[in-house]
């Protein structure tokens, strides 16, 4: 499907507004304002947008330890993320679940998760209940190269397949599982390949062109919304920093070949250039959506700075257990 010059930049200014985000998310880290750790999603930003652009707001999607990008591509409100990362009452889960474990169900958001993997039966879950609904309902979980090594990925892919159900399994390869190169870890240089065990549809894309992303996600729901079941596909991307942001960042693991390489494929970059190649928007015209990204930005963290912290009282109220 063709994309209007408006839905265009709305893809652009969402990629814009994820980079922004996770760079203040850092700075405020470093500067002892944010708990805990950050897991940046630089560099990645083609893939959630392109992804999300393919979806209804009623679709539903599972994220990871890295869910800033996903969160914002679906539609969730910058304030109440940031908040949440400040620890502040006013968070999505209260400051309770902090930067790994982000939901917002108005969105179709299940929710990151810190577990490896756990997002994949989540989002197959999401797709029994939108099968059994009728409505034409789709699930889409984002998760990385090293989950594909995980029981979840495998039995989640044989279920989906058996059962046709209309998910989207969207592995963000961006070669490095935490401090391991992919290289080791995998025992095949694809991961779309695996799908061939499940007898369901695999391809590897190139996740730093959104647009390719997008052509390829547009097919797969339309696949998943007419009752064809499941499919899965593979962005090679590139994380451009540290598997985690933290207080005292350890050495950074990879070689420095493969750091630069990130930024020489930068996706914003690139898709900026194809709009302004194509008359779409003017290099004035992307200035002035990353000015309007920055001072929001902005408004989220004095938000976020300027909002309560959780009641001691608190610490028991939505917590649950069998």
């Amino acid at each position: 499907m063709a994309l209007e010059p408006d839905q265009l930049l709305d893809m652009y200014r969402r990629m814009v507004t994820i980079r922004a985000f996770d760079e203040r998310a850092a700075d405020e880290l470093h500067a002892g304002n944010i708990p805990g750790a950050v897991h940046s999603y630089i560099g990645q930003e083609a893939v959630a947008v392109g992804i999300c652009s393919a979806l209804k707001r009623e679709d539903k999607i599972t994220s990871t330890h890295r869910g800033h990008g996903h969160t914002i591509a679906k539609g969730a409100d910058i304030g109440f993320m940031m908040c949440e990362l400040f620890g502040r009452s006013n968070g999505y889960c209260h400051g309770k679940g902090g930067s790994m474990h982000i939901a917002d169900f108005s969105v179709g958001m299940l929710g990151a998760n810190g577990i490896v993997g756990a997002g994949l039966p989540l989002a197959t879950g999401a797709a029994l209940a939108a099968q059994l609904e009728g409505a034409g309902g789709v699930a889409v979980s984002f998760f990385g190269d090293g989950a594909s090594n995980e029981g979840s990925f495998h039995g989640s892919l044989n279920l989906a397949s058996i059962w046709k159900l209309p998910v989207i399994f969207v592995c963000e390869n961006n070669r490095w599982a935490s401090g391991n190169s992919a290289t080791t870890t995998n025992s095949v240089e694809d991961i779309s390949v695996r799908s061939v065990s499940y007898n369901l549809p695999g391809v590897t894309i190139d996740g730093t062109d959104v647009l390719a992303v997008y052509e390829t996600a547009e097919l797969a729901v339309r696949r998943a919304r007419n009752g064809e079941g499941p499919t899965l596909i593979e962005c090679k991307t590139f994380r451009w920093r540290l598997h985690a942001e933290q207080r005292n960042d350890p050495a950074d693991p990879r070689p420095q070949e493969e750091i630069e390489m990130g930024p020489q494929h930068d996706p914003i970059a690139t898709f900026a250039s194809h709009l302004t190649q194509q008359g779409v928007a003017t290099p004035e015209v992307l200035k002035q959506i990353s000015d309007e990204v920055a001072a929001a930005v902005d408004e989220a963290i004095d938000f976020a700075k300027a909002s309560p912290l959780p009641r001691p009282e608190d610490a028991l109220t939505d917590v649950f257990a069998p």
